[in-house]
């Protein structure tokens, strides 16, 4: 049997870290991306696109939470 760890807000959160955006511990994945969104618009994050382009790539192991709040923020504003 093969075991897939699922993406989940936690995960994104961090990988928004790891990109030098500052979230606040066990932040939803709405405030994650809002939060990265801001941080987008204000200065760049580089790096942003990539991550939500691999992310998206990878929804049949993302977090339908995870997945709304990335398609509502980041997607409109990275196209």
């Amino acid at each position: 049997m093969m075991i897939v760890e699922l993406i989940d807000g936690e995960d994104f959160r961090q990988r928004l870290v790891e990109l030098g955006v500052r979230i606040p511990e066990h932040a939803c994945p709405e405030t994650c991306a809002r939060t990265a969104l801001r941080k987008h618009m204000e200065a760049g994050v580089p790096g942003l696109q990539e991550l939500v382009r691999e992310m998206m790539s990878k929804t049949d192991i993302l977090l339908p939470s995870v997945r709304a709040a990335i398609e509502r923020f980041l997607l409109p504003a990275l196209r």
